[in-house]
């Protein structure tokens, strides 16, 4: 019992790299290969850069001051365009994922030279709305995907998909328009900062 509690104060007062081995070792290991393609979320004062835990002292800011992030894809082809999605699995909660998918972000037409550099100015689909897990709901994943579009393709929400950004399903999205697997995957965990 000591070993974990001291290993959780570690994780939760380790730098916003999270690069001790002791940090990974928090995550599940399904959580912890969710991450794919060397994929970066860069906030003010956090960077995601693999799969981690958000450190207590950076859940508020996340959850209430700091808008979306850079996303960086430094292998992204200049030449094609991208979709990215983000979204929350775990709606209201992990234990009980009613509303699943909680879409939080959605741009189309990514350029690739833009990416490389964590520019994603694009068609924005779905506005950017901050990770707020409601309180007592434990961690929840929020989930970037990046996916390559085929060439020409215009892609849209459907009416009912504008309706709600609950219980949306991206598999269907995917599927509609052609998008292959995803190229790049990325995830942070984080819960309502006064848990």
């Amino acid at each position: 019992m000591h070993l974990f509690y001291t290993s959780f104060v570690l994780c939760v007062l380790s730098a916003c790299h999270m690069t001790t081995s002791t940090c990974d070792e928090l995550l599940s290991s399904e959580d912890a290969e969710f991450c794919k393609g060397k994929l970066k979320a860069i906030y003010p004062d956090l960077v995601v850069d693999k799969c981690m835990i958000v450190p207590q002292r950076i859940r508020e800011k996340i959850s209430k001051e700091w808008g979306p992030p850079q996303v960086q894809l430094p292998s992204a082809d200049e030449e094609k365009k991208y979709t990215l999605l983000m979204v929350d699995p775990d709606a209201p909660s992990r234990q009980k994922p009613s509303r699943a998918y909680w879409r939080h972000w959605l741009l189309v037409d990514i350029k690739g030279e833009a990416l490389q550099r964590g520019d994603v100015s694009a068609v924005e689909l779905s506005a950017y709305t901050r990770p707020t897990p409601p309180q007592g709901t434990g961690l929840h994943r929020y989930q970037f995907l990046i996916f390559e579009q085929p060439e020409g393709q215009s892609l849209s929400l459907s009416p009912q998909e504008n309706i709600s950004r609950g219980n949306w399903d991206p598999q269907a999205f995917v599927e509609r328009f052609g998008l292959a697997r995803p190229v790049a995957s990325l995830q942070f965990l984080t819960q309502n900062h006064k848990d």
